[in-house]
Parts: C-alpha cells; structure tokens; sequence
C-alpha cells in the first residue's frame, strides 16, 4: 500500500503517523518497512525503542519475522528530543511501554517538521488502550491498523490475550505468553 506520506521532501511540514494493533499483528514489520524506505528515498532516520524491551535483542528492532533495523534504546520519551538531531525521520517502537509524555514528544517533533512513524499495541491484555497510544491516535494525521489471524477460529484477530496468570500490565512476552484472539473468542477466553 503506497501513502502519500511514504517519501518526505525536504521543506515539507512535519506529521505523526501511528501503526497500531495486537501482538503477532505486523506493527513492528511495517515500520521497519517504512524506515526502509526512507533511508533509500536518502533521508536521516533515527530509531527509538524503550530500554525495557530486550526480547530479541539490546540495540536493534526486530520484528516476529526476524526484519531488523538498529536503534537506540532510551529509558524516557524525553530523551528522543534529546537525541534527535539532523534527521527526517524518527521511528518509535513499543510506544506503550513509553511514558506519558510520549505524545508532547512526538507533536513536538512533528511541529519540528519531522515525520514521526509510532508502532504499538493500542490495548493492553485486559482490551484496555495501553499507554500513550490513546493520546497519539488523537492527534497523528495517519493511522494504520493492522491485524493477526485469531489462533481459535482464523478470523481477523485485535486482541493480545495472555495465556500466563499474571496481572501485572507488563509483562514482556512472545508465544509463550500471549495469543492473538478475535473479539469473539477472546470474550469466551476471559469468561
């Protein structure tokens, strides 16, 4: 699918584009996908990831298809301003396990005139909006949805629903902890 938004020319206004949706849904491989193709239209592209998620590797994105793309991890959303210096794109993984402030951040680098392209879960396991993501729909010029296949039924699935007692909100984890689900069986799932 080609966006108007794919290749950024200089001059132009800077805007937020956000990738949402569950686990195992594609989020993390369309950034990339897009990162990419802003590194061969010759921009900048900066890529930042929260310190907490070491899953797969220390420095680098990498999504369930093993793409990978190198970023810096940073403890805090505010130490993206910091560290977003002459370029044209920045890059956001796992945005929900960034703090609050995570949206003035992004609006910030926008009205800078960066694009900014956000990857994340939009709800959390208990189908709750997760983070600052709430907040980034509200304001980004571009969402992009993506789903996972239900693992009960085939259908299109929305919800990360997590197979392992553990009520904590974080929880860092692949198939061994979470299943993608529809709306339908996750409701039986949680009955």
């Amino acid at each position: 699918m080609f966006l108007e938004n794919d290749v950024q020319r200089p001059g132009n206004r800077g805007w937020i584009e956000v990738i949402c949706g569950s686990m195992f849904s594609g989020k993390t491989e369309e950034l990339i996908r897009r990162l990419k193709r802003a590194r061969i239209a010759q921009l900048k592209v900066e890529i930042f990831k929260p310190g907490v998620d070491t899953r797969y590797d220390e420095e680098k994105v990498v999504s369930h298809d093993e793409n990978e793309i190198m970023s810096t991890p940073v403890p805090a959303s505010s130490n993206i301003l910091l560290m977003a210096n002459d370029v044209d794109v920045i890059g956001i993984d796992e945005a929900q396990f960034f703090d609050a402030a995570l949206p003035h951040v992004c609006n910030q680098l926008a009205d800078s005139g960066l694009r900014v392209i956000v990857a994340g879960l939009d709800m959390d396991f208990a189908g709750k909006p997760f983070g600052p993501i709430p907040a980034l729909l509200a304001t980004a010029e571009y969402i992009t949805k993506v789903h996972a296949v239900c693992v009960k039924c085939g259908n299109l699935a929305q919800y990360s629903h997590r197979t392992v007692a553990d009520k904590n909100l974080v929880l860092l984890g692949e198939t061994d902890a979470y299943e993608p689900l529809c709306r339908s069986c996750y409701a039986k799932a949680n009955k």
